[in-house]
């Protein structure tokens, strides 16, 4: 798998709240262009709306604030993989729900950060939702 080289920089912050804040500005700007639910446009899906609301909940799943802070901060980084990457991802179907297929992208920042973007997918309604980023270890 080829891991598609983004030209922005993943958030700089010390504490969760000053990440968050830098996060959720650009996930505003995508909401405020939308009348319903937040989505991007993605290259690789012949251009198919991806959703971003589940990846909030997500999110906030997650009891470690660390690893909170360690996802986020890819963010910006995984908005720009999901709109220009035309790189193939690994895909296979949920083992846990049989109509969902899960899609996995692969980024690498400029200085050599790799991260992943999970993409789940309905077979039934072939809707498509940003579930998770996250670092690569």
């Amino acid at each position: 798998m080829k891991a598609y080289p983004v030209k922005s920089t993943p958030l700089r912050g010390t504490d969760f709240r000053e990440i968050r804040r830098q996060a959720f500005g650009l996930y505003d700007e995508i909401r405020k262009k939308s009348k319903r639910r937040p989505y991007l446009r993605s290259a690789f899906f012949a251009k198919d709306k991806i959703f971003l609301d589940i990846y909030w909940q997500h999110l906030y799943d997650q009891r470690n604030w660390h690893d909170r802070m360690r996802r986020l901060r890819f963010y910006p980084c995984a908005i720009e993989l999901i709109r220009k990457s035309r790189f193939p991802p690994t895909a296979k179907e949920n083992p846990n729900k049989r109509s969902e297929i899960l899609h996995r992208f692969l980024g690498a920042t400029q200085n050599q950060g790799v991260f992943y973007v999970q993409i789940k997918e309905d077979k039934s309604t072939n809707q498509k939702f940003l579930i998770s980023i996250f670092p690569h270890k």
